[in-house]
């Protein structure tokens, strides 16, 4: 890892998608890792990874409550948080304890320690965005009393935290906003546009498109997300730091690909958009590109192929 190497660190919700590639980019750096998580959203398979992975002590911790790590951190990565629409329609209040409380014992461990902490925030900071693409300067146009407002409030919530504990208590810190990432080990019903039309793909179901299918997502592959954290966690910088693909696709356009890709009999369907479902998404990596030379690399063919070989394989029920 450039820029710093990290002996220990704690992923808050290790064991969830992007969560759990992040434990293993650690260990394989070396890097004994704690992962704490309530299992409320991890599938049974993640835990049994994380449990037969040497070097990854389990712990099973609503991060909404004081928890202890007992021997030393440098490194707390806060990625707790129900983060598909089916999870945090469903756990409205849990979603915003995460980003409030979460945040704060999260950051309470790391200046304790003290261990450099990153949040991952999100895109969603930025709504139904009036600005595209999206610089880290722009303030959002969000909704905070609309069906993503639990979501999204509890991300902008935690942003403010980050930054006053920094300011108030010297907590070295940073901001990652994701965007839209996708790969293997998501679930097939979480509501997300990737894994749904791959499960629709492989069971020659109709692909169900919102809307009329134009509004696009920049979509970027897991490994390439999990750099953009680690690279983050490395540097000194607060951000926040956009780490997303620049490269935008329709949702009729991806929902077309996946079907090319998985050479499935399957149409395309047409259903309602769903309430402040933002119409455009896309990142200014500037800041990404300048201060942590990272950017992405997997082309989306390359990346679509990949999930759709690891859904084939494990075909999730859920």
């Amino acid at each position: 890892m450039d820029g710093r190497p990290f002996r220990h660190a704690v992923v808050t919700g290790g064991a969830g998608f992007l969560g759990s590639h992040l434990c293993d980019a650690l260990l394989a750096q070396d890097t004994e890792v704690t992962c704490v998580d309530d299992l409320s959203t991890a599938p049974p398979e993640h835990v049994t990874l994380l449990s037969d992975r040497p070097g990854l002590t389990l712990v099973r911790a609503n991060v909404n409550e004081p928890f202890e790590v007992t021997h030393d951190v440098d490194l707390v990565l806060h990625f707790a948080s129900p983060a598909s629409p089916a999870d945090y329609l469903r756990l409205p209040l849990h979603t915003l304890e995460t980003g409030s409380l979460g945040t704060r014992n999260a950051l309470a461990l790391a200046r304790e320690h003290g261990a450099r902490f990153v949040l991952a925030s999100t895109s969603e900071v930025y709504g139904d965005p009036l600005e595209h693409p999206q610089q880290e300067n722009y303030w959002g146009n969000v909704n905070p009393v609309g069906p993503r407002g639990v979501y999204d409030e509890a991300k902008r919530f935690g942003e403010a935290m980050t930054v006053a504990e920094a300011e108030v208590n010297g907590t070295d810190t940073g901001i990652v906003r994701l965007f839209n990432t996708y790969g293997p080990r998501m679930r097939g019903h979480d509501g997300r546009a990737v894994p749904t039309f791959i499960r629709q793909a492989l069971a020659g179901e109709p692909l169900t498109v919102t809307g009329d299918g134009g509004q696009t997502r920049s979509l970027a592959y897991v490994s390439d997300t999990v750099a953009g954290v680690l690279a983050m966690a490395a540097s000194d910088l607060r951000g926040p730091v956009n780490i997303g693909n620049p490269d935008e696709i329709s949702m009729r356009e991806l929902a077309e690909t996946v079907i090319r890709l998985t050479g499935s009999p399957s149409t395309v369907r047409l259903v309602d958009r769903p309430a402040d479902d933002p119409m455009v998404r896309r990142p200014d990596i500037t800041l990404a590109r300048g201060k942590l030379q990272w950017q992405p690399v997997v082309e989306a063919d390359e990346g679509l192929a990949r999930t759709i070989a690891w859904f084939r394989d494990h075909r999730p029920a859920g």
